[in-house]
């Protein structure tokens, strides 16, 4: 019973670890699409994103399953409740690079981003893949010196969402309030992504330690993840 148990166990990080694939692939393509203006991309990952949604409410059947037959306590009642909130994480990360992708396909034919922009999108897409490549690490290894470096990796985001800010409320902007609102949401979006990975690294410290700063959850909790455009 406890040899089922423990694999059923490793069945739901297995699974954790497939999302974090799952939303690297998306928030990459979703970049491409973005400063490319391929809609046909930018639909894929759309749609791929019913994939991390079927993840997250089969990993949450597990979960639910695995406390009502085998009532866990100590580690292993973390590592159930942990993970469907970790579960929760990954989907809202995926939600975003659908966002982005909406944004993609609403601007098609144009680029929603300006040439002097791109570099920056693009080396937030970059942090956005290094941190939630990380993420899946530090779920499948417990690291906890990889989950503490994801706040670092999110520093860098703020740094670029910071920088991206500046220049949309910057008076020389000559690209309209349509693109100005565009690249704003497509900040948060990416801030965001970023954010809910810091979460998952919080997460797992907590199951490692059983120690949780309630103050660092409270930036990163279930805040609203930004307005969409052409939902």
């Amino acid at each position: 019973m406890r040899k089922a148990f423990h694999e059923e166990l490793d069945r739901v990080a297995e699974t954790l670890v497939e999302m974090t694939h799952l939303a690297s692939s998306a928030m990459n393509r979703a970049t491409t699409a973005l400063l490319d203006a391929d809609i046909h991309l930018a639909d894929s990952v759309i749609a791929a994103d019913a994939e991390i949604d079927a993840l997250r409410a089969d990993l949450d059947l597990l979960s639910f399953d695995l406390l009502a037959r085998q009532q866990p306590v100590a580690t292993d009642l973390r590592v159930i409740v942990t993970s469907m909130r970790m579960s929760s994480d990954l989907e809202r990360m995926g939600d975003l690079a659908r966002h982005v992708a909406k944004v993609a396909r609403l601007r098609y034919p144009a680029s929603a981003v300006p040439a002097e922009l791109r570099s920056t999108i693009l080396q937030m897409g970059h942090v956005a893949e290094r941190i939630v490549e990380k993420a899946g690490s530090v779920i499948a290894a417990r690291d906890l010196e990889a989950a503490q470096q994801i706040e670092r990796d999110d520093d860098a985001m703020d740094d670029l969402h910071r920088e991206l800010f500046a220049r949309v409320t910057d008076p020389s902007w000559r690209h309209g309030t349509e693109a100005a609102i565009d690249i704003t949401l497509v900040g948060r979006y990416y801030e965001r992504f970023a954010d809910h990975a810091v979460s998952v690294g919080h997460r797992v410290i907590w199951l490692v330690t059983g120690e949780f700063d309630p103050a660092s959850e409270g930036s990163h909790e279930d805040a609203e993840d930004g307005a969409t455009v052409g939902a």
